[in-house]
């Protein structure tokens, strides 16, 4: 049992820790945060005692709503297409090299140092090799010559072509659909764990977020007066490409860990029950990869959420087709002195990767202290 000395003395130790914390990390947020409903940079937003005027959320409010803030929403949309893209792919090929790996292939040792290696770059120099190979004029453009082809010409970094477009204007009808889906989701999985009370508390709700939205009520929640179309820049291609080569080596060392440490009883037993090695390899290995797939997913999420230094290198920061909020919060705040607004798209981006973190955080709490 810890006398109470050395509690007073742990205490002590960790109290220059949590005060630095405090003031350089959550002290600088909330200054963040303050910023952002300020009007600070439509005047003399560099004078040494500048004129600033609390104005609350209009800030927030021009950024989703304002006709000159097309940019950051298209920048939003960048975001999310590119996340999920980076994510899947990263997921998909090192789940893919992890499973070639543990088949004891010769020269094991050697690929996976290869497969390593991208990951000791910075994304800077990840950045500056690939936008020599995605030149237009040259790179992986010009392979098709070698074979007597005639070159691509595939404009991997400045296309301005878009897929899946959709109209920002009825975004909260989307908004309120997905939230639908996912409560109802919510509400049929804690039914199938016999959670019935909060079933209810979360499926109800869900039905009928569902049925205001089918009978047209959320469409008549809209954003902007006017239709804005808004989808996935097919620049955006080549940065997936850059990030997918670096990341998925680290996610095929997360997976080679997981498939090493399952027993091989586990693999016998499913042979002898007469499952094929496929049959293994869906039912045995990849339900215990699971929460692998998930510390992966929110470690390259964040990641993807407030990427910066790739697209700056790749693309520099005036190239729109692969902008993201990042890359428009450095532009508004050091370039055009626009400090408030850059301080509400910082906000914006730290509560979009909260979103993805602190529920996973949460989560770990619980499980380590059942």
């Amino acid at each position: 049992m810890r006398s109470r000395r050395d509690q007073v003395m742990a205490v002590l130790v960790i109290m220059p820790s949590l005060a630095l914390l405090a003031i350089f990390v959550y002290g600088f947020i909330g200054q963040t945060v303050y910023m952002s409903l300020t009007d600070w940079g439509q005047g003399a937003a560099l004078a040494l005692k500048p004129e600033i005027h609390f104005v609350g959320t209009r800030n927030y409010a021009e950024l989703f709503t304002g006709f000159l803030n097309v940019r950051f929403r298209q920048d939003l949309v960048s975001m999310v297409f590119f996340t999920i893209l980076f994510v899947g792919a990263s997921l998909a090929l090192g789940l893919f090299l992890a499973t070639i790996i543990d088949q004891r292939i010769r020269g094991e040792a050697v690929f996976r140092t290869i497969f390593l290696f991208p990951m000791s770059l910075s994304f800077i120099v990840t950045g500056t090799i690939w936008r020599w190979l995605l030149q237009p004029r040259g790179g992986v453009n010009v392979l098709p010559s070698l074979v007597g082809l005639p070159p691509a010409g595939f404009l991997w970094l400045s296309s301005r072509e878009q897929a899946l477009q959709f109209n920002w204007q009825v975004l909260p009808h989307y908004v309120v659909l997905g939230a639908a889906f996912v409560l109802i989701a919510w509400g049929v999985w804690s039914a199938a764990r016999r959670r019935f009370r909060t079933s209810a508390l979360v499926g109800l709700p869900g039905m009928a977020l569902l049925a205001w939205a089918v009978t047209g009520g959320a469409a008549r929640l809209q954003l902007l007066p006017f239709p804005e179309a808004h989808g996935f820049n097919l620049a955006l291609v080549g940065v997936v490409i850059a990030a997918t080569w670096q990341m998925s080596g680290y996610t095929m060392a997360l997976y080679l860990a997981g498939l090493r440490t399952i027993p091989d009883e586990l693999r016998e037993a499913a042979r002898v029950d007469g499952a094929s090695p496929l049959q293994v390899y869906r039912y045995v290995e990849l339900p215990l990869l699971a929460p692998i797939t998930w510390s992966a997913i929110i470690i390259l999420g964040h990641i993807a959420l407030k990427i910066f230094d790739l697209v700056f290198a790749m693309a520099g920061p005036d190239n729109a087709p692969t902008s993201v909020p990042a890359i428009l919060m450095f532009l508004t705040t050091f370039r055009g002195n626009e400090l408030a607004k850059g301080a509400s798209i910082a906000a914006i981006l730290l509560v979009v990767v909260s979103i993805l973190i602190v529920p996973y955080l949460v989560t770990s709490f619980r499980a380590g202290r059942a």
